[in-house]
């Protein structure tokens, strides 16, 4: 034994041995490399490619809609008639139409004040306003102390009714659906909806209202949404980012061209006539207001959107929360696509115009084709050219327009635009789960109906908080390790190794930095406090 170490013949061995694998490794890679892998690869950067100029398309198209509608002060005033709401001496408050405020809640310890005293604040003749709370919460704790909360304003005079089921069927729809066939509904015209996280100013319902009294075509008056915690963290800054951009952008362009938007499902004001004729709620999706929007848009009601009216409300402040609400807004639409398709395809009351707007538009571009390109084109296809140099991608597809959309969506939120690089790289996490969530409606696979309640804190309640307590620490980690995440993240590490090392791409910068992206929200979210700037 030690002669044949002495002589070499192990050493040898061995490294002829690990040269026959590298061998045959190569040879396996290059069989399957050219006839296989090449052309597949080449197919869906096509399909990316296409997917990324509809994307493109659909926001320059947005862009433009919205610089006209500046340039021309195309309000909502303007565009439809509106005048204050008058007292009439002979019919006194009957003059008023009578107004259902509803408030769903489910174990909402910390905001259940914050919304029933913001409604119950609202003004408007005492007599002609109803507050409904739909209380679905399962702890009886929590039950007991929002019905103290209704009784405490029923004693100042306050019309308020508490209500309760024995059941939580259809979540948010099955209570909505239940609290209109209270009685005391039927003599009501309009009904306003509020989470339990909104709280709306006192003078809502007097501008929203004419709208809707003065124009019998009108179904829908939606506001704005305000954040009172936007400054939070790194997190809520993003979310500011992307939420703006449908407010400012999204929902201005749909009122403004086809009198067509998704209902944000709270802070808006139905004519219940409107609601019953589309069918009233319906929990056979988790967007089951979009799902009303829908049906209404196609019996031909028409909706407004208010932009300079805002309702404050609450952002997700942790990362588990923030991807349970996601996986709804992300799978809720897909889902309802897939019922609904035919259905507006078939119908005969509104143009066709507007069924390309609803069908192309509002769902395939917006709620799927930019979830699935956002994740497989750069976080999937793009990476994976780095090991197939043979394929290659053109840089207006790489470059040009991801930057022109970044830029066009920024526009939203200019106190954010030094934030951007982050952004891009929450952004492409949250496609991963939004892509998956999109799919599993789109085949309604298991978690199609998963309805979890976005958790609230209550901004009040933290400022108070924050002046007893010490500072928490700047960085958390999660409760748990999200194994996807970190899979994603180890890919793109690889391929950014194996770019520096072997490849001609030159993509390694961005590799890296989304690895991390993904690596940050694998290991549980790191909140970021930002200043206020």
């Amino acid at each position: 034994m030690d002669r044949l170490s002495a002589t070499g013949v192990l050493p040898d061995t061995f490294g002829g041995a690990r040269d026959d694998i590298s061998m045959q490794l190569s040879l396996i890679w290059a069989q399957i490399k050219a006839p296989l892998l090449v052309p597949l690869l080449q197919v869906t950067v096509f399909l990316c490619l296409a997917m990324s100029l509809m994307l493109f398309v659909e926001r320059v198209y947005m862009a433009v809609v919205i610089l006209l509608v500046k340039l021309f002060g195309r309000k909502p005033e303007k565009r439809y008639r509106w005048e204050p709401m008058k007292d009439d001496v002979e019919l006194g408050n009957s003059a008023y139409p009578m107004v259902l405020v509803q408030i769903p809640m489910y174990n909402e310890r910390e905001v259940y004040q914050l919304s029933i005293g913001a409604a119950c604040g609202l003004s408007w003749p005492s007599d002609r306003i109803i507050i409904q709370v739909l209380d679905d919460s399962t702890d009886p704790t929590i039950k007991d102390l929002v019905e103290l909360e209704c009784q405490r304003w029923a004693s100042k005079g306050i019309n308020i009714k508490y209500e309760i089921r024995d059941n939580r069927n259809g979540y948010k729809a099955g209570a909505l659906k239940e609290g209109m066939k209270r009685s005391y509904v039927k003599q009501c015209d309009y009904v306003a909806i509020f989470d339990a996280d909104f709280q709306p100013e006192p003078d809502y319902l007097w501008r929203t209202i004419p709208f809707l009294v003065h124009n019998p075509e009108i179904a829908l008056v939606q506001a704005r949404w305000k954040f009172v915690n936007a400054d939070e963290c790194l997190m809520t800054r993003m979310q500011e980012m992307s939420l703006d951009y449908h407010f400012t952008v999204e929902q201005e362009v749909g009122s403004s061209t086809y009198a067509f938007f998704g209902f944000n499902g709270t802070a808006g004001v139905w004519r219940i006539a409107a609601l019953n004729e589309a069918g009233g709620w319906k929990d056979r999706t988790t967007v089951e207001d979009m799902d009303l929007a829908v049906r209404a848009s196609l019996k031909g009601w028409k909706f407004v959107y208010l932009g300079n009216l805002k309702v404050k409300n609450e952002l997700p402040s942790t990362f588990k929360a923030y991807r349970y609400q996601q996986h709804r807004w992300s799978c809720g639409p897909a889902n309802l696509f897939r019922k609904m398709a035919m259905e507006i395809v078939r119908n005969k009351k509104v143009n066709l115009w507007k069924k390309v707007h609803v069908i192309y538009s509002f769902f395939l571009v917006r709620k799927i084709v930019a979830h699935i390109v956002t994740f497989i084109f750069y976080c999937i296809v793009l990476p994976a050219t780095v090991f197939v140099p043979e394929v290659t991608i053109p840089k207006w597809g790489s470059v040009y327009i991801p930057s022109i959309i970044t830029l066009l969506n920024a526009v939203g939120t200019p106190r954010s635009l030094h934030l951007m690089v982050f952004w891009i790289l929450f952004e492409n996490v949250m496609s991963f789960h939004r892509t998956k969530a999109t799919f599993i409606g789109l085949l309604e696979a298991g978690r199609v109906n998963e309805w979890i309640v976005t958790e609230k804190l209550g901004d009040a309640l933290k400022v108070k908080a924050s002046n007893r307590a010490p500072k928490k620490p700047r960085y958390r980690f999660g409760d748990r390790l999200h194994v996807l995440e970190l899979g994603v993240g180890a890919y793109l590490f690889f391929c950014g190794c194996y770019d520096i090392a072997f490849g001609k791409n030159h993509y390694f910068f961005y590799l890296f930095a989304q690895a991390i992206a993904f690596f940050i929200m694998g290991f549980g979210y790191i909140g970021t406090f930002v200043p206020n700037s």
